[in-house]
């Protein structure tokens, strides 16, 4: 009987070459890494050669180091000094007044970068990449006057309440021709028609048709940044466009905002125009603002504390409410930071001059927009876009926080117009916003008083150094009348 054949198992070609590995998921990351390994190996991928370390100072400017990348990787120590962050937008420094103090030897203060917002920089011309840093003393400690990390403390303040705010922000700026003349006034830039825009185009898409290209720029440098826009609109001003962002965390939406404001601006530039986030830059055209959509929601159920669990608003969504009505005045400076600011907020234009609310009331200060019991939320109507989108978010929290906390009841909801009657029940001007700022005794645990002081002594300072400034107003009607 013949015996069966064996079969063998097929000869493995020692010298095949292995399939490469997968590529690890962060390589794939256009936005963040979780740690300097990460970081190194990414940078490698793109073939980066250089890399922005930058944080953002009390005006929400981007301020930091350029160096190559493989200096960032080798774990060099970065360093800015304290007085970067105590000068005016104009870049004086301001006398020390009340509790406004300068370190006595402007000691350094690290970099310490934020692996998650690490990006690419698309509008340079060299592979270049860009990280958001926080900012500690010597001894590792958070520095408490720098804006990400006032946010931060705010929302320490919610953690501990188990809760976690969610937020979604609204930014509206102007597009204008190149002025580098600032005796001029500013106007609407030229688009493809060869046509300035005029007013009054709100919602129009032939409007944000006039700029295809540069919208075009501002989607395309977005998107690899990992930048995520929700929805894109022209407002009603001559060239004024807002961009919606997706709701979500606050330092990462802070940092969007943050970054989008560079990316707006950079892409403008490119076609040779300016984008402007003044809140009132053109005389009889409506301000810009940015809107805060705001809801809370429990860390441990993921509910929104503001709905029931029958839908109707809860009493934390009331007293929400109340601590924006009781509380944000006195905090207006920190969402309209500049003189420029309450040019905005004037009666008979589209901005609140108020602290009322009500439901799909567009004239209040604080809307609630309509909405299923899920996604009940507050909408602050009064930062404006020059605002530091770190600070504006940290005092409209802030005041949320503290009507929550200590149970403040807000005022009946109204339906009635209440920007036209010719009361301004705010700060009017920035001293006067100064002054209530300072004078808010819980702002001093919530925002910390290092911070309150060092804001108020710089917000002083930038009305000083517009008071030197004689305006056209004055040399057109008192030259020759008094």
């Amino acid at each position: 009987m013949p015996k069966p054949k064996r079969v063998r198992a097929p000869r493995k070609d020692a010298g095949a070459t292995p399939p490469p590995p997968d590529p690890a998921p962060f390589l794939a990351s256009r936005r963040g890494v979780s740690s300097m390994d990460e970081a190194r190996e990414w940078l490698a991928a793109r073939h980066i050669d250089d890399i922005e370390c930058i944080t953002p100072d009390l005006a929400g400017v981007a301020r930091g180091k350029m160096m190559p990348a493989k200096k960032f990787t080798g774990n060099t120590s970065l360093a800015l000094p304290s007085a970067l962050f105590m000068h005016t937008i104009s870049g004086d420094y301001p006398e020390e007044t009340g509790n406004f103090r300068y370190s006595p030897n402007d000691g350094d203060l690290k970099l310490v970068p934020d692996f998650s917002t690490l990006a690419e920089v698309p509008w340079e011309s060299d592979p270049t990449a860009a990280v958001i840093c926080d900012l500690v003393d010597t001894s590792g400690n958070a520095v408490g006057y720098t804006p990400r990390n006032v946010l931060k403390r705010v929302l320490e303040l919610y953690d501990q309440k188990g809760w976690q705010p969610i937020v979604a922000p609204e930014i509206e700026f102007y597009l204008v021709s190149k002025n580098v003349d600032p005796d001029y006034p500013l106007t609407p830039p030229v688009g493809r028609s060869g046509r300035q825009i005029q007013a009054g185009q709100s919602y129009s898409i032939g409007g944000i048709n006039e700029f295809d290209e540069l919208i075009d720029d501002i989607y395309h440098f977005s998107d690899q940044q990992g930048l995520e826009i929700d929805t894109l609109i022209h407002e009603d001003g001559a060239a004024q466009l807002e961009i919606n962002l997706r709701h979500g965390n606050p330092i990462e939406l802070a940092d969007q905002v943050f970054m989008f404001k560079r990316t707006i601006r950079e892409a403008a530039l490119k076609h040779d125009i300016y984008a402007t986030f003044m809140a009132k830059p053109i005389q009889g055209q409506p301000g810009s603002a940015m809107h805060i959509h705001q809801s809370v929601i429990d860390k441990k159920t993921g509910r929104n504390v503001f709905s029931k669990a029958d839908g109707t608003p809860s009493q934390l969504f009331y007293h929400f409410i109340g601590g924006m009505q009781r509380y944000v005045p006195a905090a207006l400076v920190m969402m309209a930071p500049y003189v420029n600011s309450y040019r905005r907020l004037t009666y008979g234009m589209s901005a609140p001059t108020n602290n009322a609310w009500g439901y799909d009331n567009r004239t209040t200060a604080f809307r609630v927009p309509a909405s299923d019991a899920a996604a009940r939320r507050v909408e602050n109507r009064l930062p404006s876009s020059d605002a530091n989108p770190y600070l504006a978010l940290a005092a409209s929290l802030a005041c949320g926080w503290l009507g929550m906390t200590r149970k403040t009841e807000p005022d009946q909801p109204t339906d009635r117009t209440v920007n036209e009657d010719g009361i301004i029940s705010l700060p009017r001007g920035l001293l006067e916003a100064v002054a209530a700022f300072e004078a808010e005794e819980a702002f001093q645990d919530v925002l910390g008083s290092e911070f309150v002081a060092t804001y108020a002594g710089i917000k002083r300072g930038e009305f000083e150094t517009f008071m030197q400034v004689i305006s056209p107003w004055e040399r057109e009607f008192l030259l020759l009348n008094v």
